[in-house]
């Protein structure tokens, strides 16, 4: 007792003059100075912490030799072209990859971004991974897209060219087939549903073209959403994550790849931080598709759905604001079949607990289809069981001509099939790259529609239809009214490198 009281003496001495003894040397001095009947009783550590670092250090060197050798270069080539030609898109490398609006501009803008003119060639570089030894490579579709010729490096300098590339675009997921290739070297899969918060992992790949590069972080969150990726919930980590990792692996201290490294959150274009993986989980089950039959089937409801505020779940009686709240069900869908009505709050699907749409359409696009599904709904105050039949979703389900529609975070938006483009308000989406500028925000282009080919991506500012300001949805609706693609019209529009204005108008 008397080595504590000296120990707290000496404490109250160095507060008393504004100076702190640090906590964890008045504990060391504690428990090295008390005897057997102190108050402070506790077992002594024995571990050497240079062994315990160590230790890491060879699972760190252990994980990385296990999953390097199936990391590889993926180079994608764009022939240079008419943007403005029939069927031509806005290609290139993508100036964003790495920022926020890595996000936006998925598809890319060519250098002096100049819609009447063409685009020159271009070349990226991406990271993948080796999934089948008989050649597939797993990756992100923003590294692939668009691109005339992939060529695919090893780490023990092969290569081998692309000879078929399946995309999916509402998950940023791709698989490429090799040519002429066998017994290459395969990534073990592990499961991203067993990740908690806090655990090491590894991101592998090649930032800024610094081959098989691999930098150590944690997982910061799960379940995290980007915007224009509206079929993923991503992994944070502090991994360092920078241009050119996209496609690459996240892998767990056993060597296994627990998710897809695709973005990064970033005010100047390079790390700071947070980077996002696609879950390998949600990468296998696209991939397996993908594979299989060249595009994924997914699972639908065929209701619109948004997420449970306060006031709502008070109204309707949902306790602790749990569920997800149905705004419509639309008629001759499984969810209309099935008796799910207007207000129902959906709080789990199949025993799986719903707490946001993202979730629940989750749960649902991958659930089989055919089959009935148990459905639990908070009806009038009382939980209700409904059985779905799920059918595979419609290629344009949902998609009018002209009209609103909800995005996957709630947020409204316009679409306008004749043009090929949905828009959202300005207002909806956490971004400063267009302050002082009035506008509304172009939040997705159909591949195959007449923006995609006047070379509009995601992302860009529409501050103009015409000589017609526009400042929200309601106004770019009024603007386009009457308007037709044989006609044409007239955008000017902003993106972070400028000014610019585009016609799209459709060849006859």
């Amino acid at each position: 007792m008397n080595h504590l009281k000296t120990i707290c003496d000496l404490k109250n001495r160095y507060d008393g003059g504004k100076t702190l003894v640090p906590a964890f040397l008045i504990m060391a001095l504690a428990l090295g100075s008390a005897g057997p009947t102190t108050l402070l009783s506790a077992e002594p550590t024995t571990a050497d912490p240079v062994a315990a670092a160590n230790a890491l250090s060879q699972a760190f060197r252990n994980a990385a030799e296990k999953a390097t050798a199936s990391v590889v270069v993926v180079r994608s080539e764009t022939k240079a072209q008419n943007v403005t030609s029939k069927g031509g898109q806005n290609r290139g490398e993508n100036p964003f990859r790495g920022t926020p609006f890595e996000d936006f501009f998925r598809d890319g803008m060519p250098e002096g971004f100049s819609p009447r003119g063409g685009s020159p060639s271009r070349s990226g570089v991406g990271s993948g991974v080796i999934v089948d030894a008989a050649g597939i490579v797993l990756t992100n579709n923003h590294v692939v897209e668009g691109a005339d010729e992939v060529t695919i490096e090893l780490s023990d300098g092969r290569e081998f060219k692309a000879v078929d590339i399946k995309t999916d675009p509402d998950s940023d997921l791709a698989v490429v087939r090799l040519a002429n290739a066998e017994d290459l070297p395969t990534a073990a899969l592990g499961n991203s549903d067993e990740l908690v918060i806090g655990d090491w992992v590894l991101a592998i790949g090649n930032p800024f073209e610094l081959e098989t590069t691999v930098s150590a972080g944690i997982i910061s969150a799960k379940g995290r959403e980007l915007g224009r990726i509206r079929r993923a919930k991503f992994l944070q980590t502090d991994a360092a994550i920078n241009p050119g990792n996209s496609g690459g692996p996240l892998v767990n201290l056993s060597g296994e790849v627990v998710g897809i490294n695709t973005a990064i959150a970033s005010n100047s274009g390079a790390y700071q931080g947070i980077g996002f993986a696609i879950p390998i989980n949600q990468a296998r089950w696209v991939s397996e598709q993908l594979i299989k039959s060249g595009s994924v089937q997914r699972g639908y409801l065929g209701v619109s759905i948004a997420q449970l505020s306060a006031d709502m779940a008070a109204k309707l009686g949902s306790p602790g604001q749990k569920g997800v709240l149905v705004t419509e069900v639309m008629s001759d869908t499984p969810a209309a079949v099935a008796g799910v009505q207007d207000l129902d709050v959906v709080i789990s699907f199949d025993g799986t607990p719903v707490d946001s749409p993202r979730s629940l359409q989750e749960v649902v696009e991958r659930s089989s289809i055919g089959k009935a599904h148990d459905v639990v709904v908070l009806r009038d105050g009382k939980e209700v069981t409904v059985s779905v039949q799920v059918k595979a979703l419609p290629e344009q389900f949902g998609m009018q001509q002209r009209g609103r529609g909800i995005a996957p975070g709630g947020e409204e938006t316009f679409y306008t099939k004749p043009f090929g483009i949905e828009v959202r308000d300005k207002s909806s989406v956490a971004q400063d790259a267009y302050d002082g500028f009035e506008g509304v925000l172009v939040d997705r282009v159909d591949p195959d529609g007449l923006a995609a080919e006047g070379g509009l991506v995601p992302g860009v500012l529409i501050r103009k239809v015409g000589k017609t300001s526009v400042s929200s949805i309601d106004e770019f609706e009024a603007a386009i009214q009457g308007e037709t693609p044989e006609g044409g019209i007239v955008l000017q529009i902003r993106t972070p490198r400028g000014n610019a204005v585009i016609l799209l108008k459709k060849e006859v």
